[in-house]
C-alpha cells in the first residue's frame, strides 16, 4: 500500500525499537521520513539504509531549540510536514514513589511528556500549514492501567494520552488530528535490560497478555502508519491500544 504517498513525518525517536519500525513502514508506503534522535550516528545508519526518502538529525526532544531546529531540518529538506511521531523515551527506573529520586522523575517526564509537547509546539503549525495532517504520541498500556514499581513511567504515559487528547480539541479547526497509540510489551531494546533475551522476555510477560506473547515492533508500526494515514481521517482524540488484550484484564 503507498497511504502515506507524498506525505513528510517526522519521528522523535527513530533511531532503534518502535521509531526505527515506523520508519521504516512509513519508507515503505510511500512517505519521506526524518529520523529524529539523540543517537544521531543511529538515526543516521537507518536513514542511509531507507535511502533518499530519508533524512537524519540529533534531537534532544527536552531541549526547544533543538526541537525547532528538527522541524525546521524537515521543512528545509523536504518543504513540508505531514506528520509527526514522539517516540523518545528516556530508561525507566524501576522504583516506587518513595525510592525513586528527583532527578529520575524529572528525566522520565521531561522526555516523554516535555518532549512531546516542544516537539508538538513547533511541528503542529507546519503541519497545519500544509492543510493538516496527523500526530501520533506513542504511549503504553501503563498510561491506562498501572504496573508495580513504575510511578514516572505510568505517569507520564497516562499525561501523554491525555496531552493528545487536549491537543486533539484544540487542532481540530486546524485540521491537525492527535491521537496516542499505547502499545503492550513489545520485542525491543529496553526488555533487553531486564531479560538476558527476546525468549524469555517472552516467556516472562506475554502471559499477562490475552494473545499470550509480546508484539513485535513491526505489529506497532503497521497501527502507527494507520493513524498517520487518510484511512484515520475521522479519528482523533483516541488512544489506540495495540496492547494483545493486555489491559482488558
Amino acid at each position: 500500500m503507498n497511504r502515506l504517498d507524498g506525505s513528510v513525518v517526522l519521528i522523535a525517536g527513530a533511531a532503534s525499537g518502535i521509531g526505527a519500525a515506523i520508519a521504516r513502514r512509513c519508507v515503505a508506503e510511500g512517505a519521506r521520513v526524518v529520523c529524529a534522535d539523540y543517537d544521531l550516528a543511529a538515526a543516521q545508519a537507518l536513514a542511509d539504509g531507507l535511502g533518499a526518502a530519508a533524512a537524519a538529525c540529533r534531537c534532544d526532544v527536552t531541549d526547544a531549540e533543538s526541537a525547532s531546529g528538527t522541524v525546521d531540518i524537515a521543512r528545509q529538506r523536504f518543504g513540508r510536514l505531514d506528520g509527526l511521531v514522539h517516540n523518545a523515551a528516556a530508561p525507566s527506573t524501576n522504583a516506587t514513589v518513595v525510592d525513586l529520586d528527583e532527578q529520575s522523575w524529572r528525566r522520565e517526564l521531561d522526555v516523554s511528556l516535555t518532549g512531546a509537547f516542544l516537539m508538538s509546539k513547533f511541528a503542529v503549525p507546519l503541519i497545519a500549514a500544509g492543510g493538516g495532517g496527523s500526530v501520533v504520541f506513542i504511549g503504553s498500556q501503563f498510561g491506562r492501567v498501572a504496573t508495580t514499581r513504575a510511578v514516572a513511567y505510568c505517569a507520564a504515559k497516562a499525561g501523554l494520552i491525555h496531552l493528545a487528547k487536549a491537543m486533539a480539541v484544540d487542532h481540530a479547526p486546524d485540521k491537525v488530528r492527535v491521537n496516542s497509540l499505547s502499545p503492550g510489551a513489545v520485542a525491543t531494546e529496553r526488555l533487553l535490560r531486564r531479560f538476558p533475551d527476546f525468549e524469555a522476555a517472552n516467556a516472562g510477560l506475554g502471559p499477562a497478555h490475552l494473545l499470550g506473547r509480546i508484539a513485535e515492533p513491526d505489529e506497532i508500526a503497521a497501527a502507527a502508519a494507520f493513524l498517520l494515514s487518510s484511512d484515520a481521517s475521522f479519528v482523533t482524540g483516541s488512544d489506540m491500544l495495540v496492547d494483545g488484550g493486555y489491559a482488558t484484564r
